[in-house]
């Protein structure tokens, strides 16, 4: 690119990249990274219905229904501590394939379990590969997309999960009265496998190429991408410059690179330098972020068949309460696309994770089958749009060389509270019994969201507007 006075000015990929629209190719590989995404959500969903039935079927108490949930939850702590390092040693794209063909091969043997232990040792695998898929995913994702749209990317990324829950409960609903438990984990696997083979037509990330030192490979891909963006162009007859849309170069004041000069990174994080003092608060948020929202989230969604059944309500209605629920993520998800590029994701953040504390409170309340929908349709849509906006601020505070190790050190961290929810939900059920527990595990889950929304309010930092790399120095 020639400056003015004929000097020329080499911009980096990633400076390249944040000048991109949504490209074909963006939107290629948001739509199949979304749809592996979808399955591995339709399997958690199903989990929840499955767990009811199973313990009906075998006979289990709430403490081994409980581990069953946690198994998986085990898988995924282990899958998202070794994605994140194997994504930042081999690429973004080798451990989103791969993590998904592990998943769906052990979902799909989960429904011929024979016996309880075998059922755990498969729904461990199976979050093993879930676990590792969705922290690499999120990066890639990330990584492709430009600054103005990259939050709005990310989360319609999360809103798959919403349409693989809504799946879920349809199968939960319509199919496990009548076929039984089974047909669950055979239902989702064959699609997850086949949306692993999609996945082949996903490039590496640019970012990822360059920081490994495979620059002509980095280069070709923004070219690919950069000429889309032309022909788009060229097809509306101009362009005008919109936020987060490429800029003309004749239009375009561009400064000389010397005066962005990059930060110099170490090539990968351990663990121990995620606790050193340049990142410090921002691993120290993230990680109170990530346990907060899993012990949360997996504290209420994996039980509420059971515990509305408990509440007195037949397994099929609680399923179809479920799937009332589900639909309510939609516009959860949406809602903070929107705000989450408008307002920021500090305020985002804090607004849905203060909405879910209430809505939480509201369904530990709930005393009537109007109240029980309208609340637990609000304790979907806040949870699951704090989700999205999670995905979104999470990799966007580490360098890329260090991006999807910080990432999957988060996730696996979070997913200690996945673990620990499943054992406290039934623990206080055994204490207190039924009704005055089921108002105790909502009060504890009150509790849980309302710090998160504090830490996020007092201690998180802005990004909205930054590119990656600016993210990363600012912190």
């Amino acid at each position: 690119m020639r400056l003015k006075g004929g000097q020329v000015r080499k911009e980096t990929v990633a400076q390249r990249m944040d000048q991109l629209p949504a490209t074909p190719m963006m939107k290629k590989i948001l739509f199949l990274t979304g749809i592996g995404w979808m399955f591995d959500a339709m399997d958690q969903g199903m989990v929840s219905g499955v767990m009811a039935a199973i313990g009906a079927d075998w006979g289990l108490d709430a403490g081994q229904i409980g581990m069953l949930g946690s198994s998986g939850m085990l898988g995924m702590i282990l899958g998202a501590a070794l994605s994140g390092m194997a994504a930042d040693r081999w690429g973004r794209r080798t451990v989103v394939m791969y993590t998904l063909i592990i998943y769906g091969i052990a979902s799909g043997l989960s429904g011929f379990a024979v016996n309880y232990p075998m059922l755990l040792v498969l729904r461990f695998c199976t979050g093993f590969g879930l676990g590792g898929e969705l922290p690499a995913a999120s990066t890639l994702v990330s990584e492709f997309s430009p600054k103005n749209i990259r939050g709005r990317n990310v989360i319609l990324l999360e809103s798959f999960w919403a349409w693989g829950w809504i799946l879920a409960a349809l199968v939960a609903y319509l199919m496990i009265p009548v076929y039984g438990w089974r047909v669950a984990f055979w239902v989702g696997a064959v699609p997850a496998l086949f949306a692993a083979y999609l996945r082949k037509a996903v490039p590496e990330s640019p970012r990822y190429l360059e920081a490994a030192g495979r620059q002509q490979e980095a280069e070709q891909l923004v070219a690919m991408m950069e000429d889309q963006a032309q022909q788009m162009m060229t097809a509306v007859g101009g362009f005008q410059g919109a936020p987060g849309e490429l800029q003309s170069v004749e239009r375009q004041d561009w400064q000389d690179a010397s005066s962005h000069p990059q930060a110099e990174y170490p090539s990968r994080l351990s663990l121990g330098a995620l606790w050193s003092r340049p990142y410090l608060r921002r691993t120290a948020v993230l990680w109170c972020i990530w346990f907060g929202i899993n012990f949360g989230y997996y504290g209420f969604v994996l039980w509420t068949p059971s515990l509305l059944v408990a509440q007195g309500f037949a397994l099929v209605k609680s399923f179809e309460f479920t799937l009332i629920m589900c639909l309510a993520q939609l516009p959860g998800y949406f809602s903070a696309a929107i705000l989450v590029e408008r307002i920021g994701r500090k305020k985002v953040l804090s607004l849905y994770f203060a909405g879910t504390a209430l809505a939480a409170w509201l369904f530990g309340h709930a005393e009537s089958v109007s109240q029980v929908l309208a609340y637990g349709c609000l304790l979907y849509f806040f949870s699951l749009g704090a989700w999205g906006c999670v995905y979104t601020y999470t990799p966007e505070v580490y360098p890329t060389a260090a991006r999807a190790s910080g990432s999957g050190w988060a996730a696996a961290f979070g997913r200690v509270g996945a673990f620990l929810a499943p054992l406290v939900v039934p623990l206080l059920y055994q204490m207190y019994g039924s009704e005055r527990g089921y108002v105790y595990i909502f009060g504890l889950l009150t509790g849980v969201f309302a710090v998160v929304a504090l830490v996020v309010a007092v201690f998180g930092k802005e990004t909205m507007g930054q590119s990656l790399e600016e993210c990363a120095r600012d912190q």
